[in-house]
């Protein structure tokens, strides 16, 4: 079993949704996944309640008090509280084999990723190179022009963003019926999965293309 855990200090950059469509993505695949809600407002917890029952199936687990792993998954998602305590970040950290942190092209969210880059650093398994750390570029207006200073931003960690993920009114609008872009294949939806593949080569072992 892998766990990803979904996380970035600064709130509103991403991550539920971004949470939210990696578990739908996976669980489309055929893989057992489960979707763990680390955050008070409980906002993926929410969206499982209202996903209908024809869709791939996603397990739902309340994390904000640390449970026990369920046994047979092949995915653990963590979708994480923006505020992260030292030994609440350890604990999560200590979990998981990969971070995945969503920003927007603004200056609050690159200064905010900064510190919080800097801040996990210091967590043990991460400085011994035991967790992967992916950034995602999120709520791009359009791919053809990257902003200048989240292009610096990427330059400046050497670190350059796995995906770039464009910004569309679907996303809200699915995840308010418990749904995600995997859930169907109208062209629309087919139109943007694409973007997701760099995320999703980087995490799972799968040769079988996805789009």
């Amino acid at each position: 079993m892998k766990t990803i855990l979904i996380a970035n200090q600064k709130g509103g950059c991403g991550k539920t949704m971004t949470a939210i469509s990696l578990a739908s993505a996976l669980a489309n695949k055929n893989y057992r996944v489960a979707l763990a809600d680390a955050d008070p407002q409980k906002s993926a917890l929410q969206w499982l309640k209202s996903r209908p029952k024809h869709v791939a199936h996603i397990q739902a687990l309340d994390w904000r008090h640390q449970q026990e792993i369920p046994k047979n998954l092949d995915y653990l998602i963590i979708d994480a509280p923006g505020a992260l305590t030292s030994k609440h970040a350890h604990d999560l950290i200590a979990q998981s084999h990969t971070i995945i942190t969503p920003l927007q092209p603004s200056y609050f969210d690159i200064d905010s990723t900064k510190r919080f880059l800097k801040h996990i650093k210091e967590v043990k398994r991460i400085r011994k190179g035991k967790v992967n750390i992916l950034l995602i570029a999120n709520r791009m207006r359009t791919q053809r022009t990257i902003p200048s200073e989240i292009q610096q931003f990427f330059e400046k960690l050497q670190q350059p963003a796995t995906t770039w993920i464009s910004e569309r009114v679907m996303y809200g609008q699915l995840a308010m019926q418990g749904l995600s872009i995997f859930d169907g294949q109208q062209k629309r939806f087919l139109d943007v999965q694409p973007q997701w593949q760099p995320i999703l080569d980087a995490i799972i072992e799968d040769d079988q293309p996805w789009f």
